[in-house]
Formats: structure tokens, C-alpha cells, sequence
């Protein structure tokens, strides 16, 4: 029976030996995905709370918060938020309860489709079309599938 063992396993080493990587080409072919979704996010920054003392520098600032804000959400939608939370008991009180929120990721191909000021507020809203990001990550990573493969 180990002998018998022993003859199947060197036989099917031999063979799987004989299927090396020298043996064959392999053609790869780019595979696009079958949909792409649009993502929208809104940002929104106050006026008041701008430090400077000149309104118009005020209204650049806030523009500048606001898209800020609104590729964070992108960023969220995108990547996900990181949550971190930790609570104290003390004599059986809850004592603290802490949360913290972050978000870390590289948005690629955003466009702002409006920004405008509503009230007290600058309001930056931006698209971002899964489209025009493939189309973005293409040009540096081609995502390939197996074409073809010929053994020699």
C-alpha cells in the first residue's frame, strides 16, 4: 500500500514539475467593469466662524472649508470611516465615553459641480463618477483577466 502511495505522489509531482512557468505564455486581457456608480457629496462651512477680519477673505475661506468637507464625505463614502470608541466605568458609573472618527483615502477625479453661498454658510457640492475613475486608475494599473494561455 506505501508503495502505492509512494509511485501516485512521484507521479503527480512529476507532472505538476513538468507544468512549470517556463512552459507556457500567458495573454492577459483588460476586463471593464459591467456598471459604475456616481457618488455626490456636500460640504458646508460658516462664514462667521472664518478667522479673518475681512469679509472677502472671509467668503474664500469658507468656499475653501467647504470643499474640504465635501471630499472628506467623498472619502467616507469611498473608503469608510475608521471609528474608535473606549468607555470607563467607575464604581459601576460610566465615567467617560469617548468616540473618534477619521477617514484616510485618495479621491481621484471629483468634479465640483456647484458652490454657492446659502445664508451663513458656503455650501460645495461635488460628483464623482466610478466612470472617469477606472478611467483615472487604467491609466496606472491595468486590471487584466486571462486571455489566453499556450503551453509548450
Amino acid at each position: 500500500m506505501k508503495a502505492i502511495l509512494l509511485s501516485a505522489t512521484l507521479t503527480l509531482t512529476a507532472l505538476l514539475a513538468g507544468c512549470s512557468a517556463q512552459d507556457r505564455y500567458v495573454q492577459y486581457e483588460t476586463e471593464a467593469p459591467t456598471s459604475f456608480p456616481t457618488l455626490t457629496a456636500i460640504g458646508y462651512a460658516t462664514l462667521d466662524s472664518q478667522p479673518s477680519d475681512d469679509p472677502a477673505q472671509r467668503v474664500l475661506m469658507a468656499m475653501q472649508a467647504s470643499k474640504i468637507a465635501a471630499y472628506r464625505e467623498l472619502a467616507e463614502q469611498v473608503y469608510g470611516q475608521h471609528l474608535a470608541a473606549s468607555s470607563q466605568v467607575r464604581d459601576w458609573m460610566l465615567t467617560n465615553d469617548e468616540i473618534k472618527a477619521s477617514v484616510s483615502g485618495v479621491i481621484r477625479g471629483a468634479r465640483v459641480v456647484k458652490v454657492y453661498p446659502a445664508g451663513e454658510h458656503y455650501v460645495t457640492e461635488l460628483e464623482l463618477d466610478f466612470e472617469q475613475v477606472w478611467a483615472l486608475y487604467q491609466q496606472q494599473n491595468r486590471s487584466q483577466r486571462v486571455k489566453e494561455i499556450t503551453y509548450f
